[in-house]
């Protein structure tokens, strides 16, 4: 297939999630589970990226702004990777598409609700088939590593990053890295477990740098 009807079918697809309503207009969970305010579907579709963050949801920045990881958890992402903003939002170098598209609201905590239920059934499949050129999957978070990996998948967030070299290391389908979320919640964590960026880090750098430049 040539560059220019991967575009077109990329922009067609591009049209099609921006005006997705599904978590507002069919819950699956009923009314009482119906998105509360109107949907913002944040998404890069590239006909052109070889690396796919694969994320969570929008946090309520990035629904008021349209843009993915425009906040403190993008800034430490974008320090894992080793890139500047102006690299990191070039669809021709990542396509970022999140489980869930929209801002999913927050729980009665103040946290980021958990993906909806209705958009990656949706759209997951489809979105995929669109980019057969992506060779790398950065799994960010639990939902995005259960979808991705499967069965393959360990008990905890904590033991599937841990066994990257299992998914980094295969002869078969695509590449996966997973990682925890770059939120400041998970300062904690990373602290508490320093081989994140003593040997992971350095690999995942190695493959962006192999894929983009």
């Amino acid at each position: 297939m040539s560059k220019k009807p991967a575009q077109e079918q990329i922009k067609v697809l591009r049209q099609a999630v921006a005006k997705c309503r599904i978590c507002r207009d069919e819950p699956l969970k009923g009314d009482a589970d119906r998105l509360p305010h109107e949907p913002r579907p944040v998404a890069v579709i590239s006909s052109i990226a070889k690396i796919l963050i694969a994320g969570q949801a929008p946090g309520l920045r990035v629904h008021e702004s349209g843009l993915p990881f425009n906040d403190a958890s993008g800034n430490r992402l974008r320090e894992w990777l080793s890139v500047d903003r102006e690299t990191f939002y070039n669809a021709d170098n990542f396509a970022i598409v999140p489980m869930g598209f929209c801002f999913p609201g927050y729980d009665a905590k103040g946290s980021d609700l958990p993906p909806r239920l209705e958009c990656a059934p949706r759209w997951r499949e489809t979105v995929m088939q669109a980019m057969p050129q992506i060779e790398l999957v950065i799994a960010i978070g639990q939902y995005a590593q259960s979808w991705h990996l499967g069965s393959r998948r360990m008990k905890t967030m904590t033991e599937t990053v841990q066994n990257w070299q299992t998914y980094r290391y295969t002869n078969q389908g695509i590449q996966i890295l997973p990682l925890p979320h770059p939120s400041w919640r998970n300062s904690a964590w990373l602290k508490k477990n320093p081989w994140f960026e003593e040997n992971l880090l350095p690999i995942l750098r190695q493959d962006v740098e192999r894929l983009l430049f």
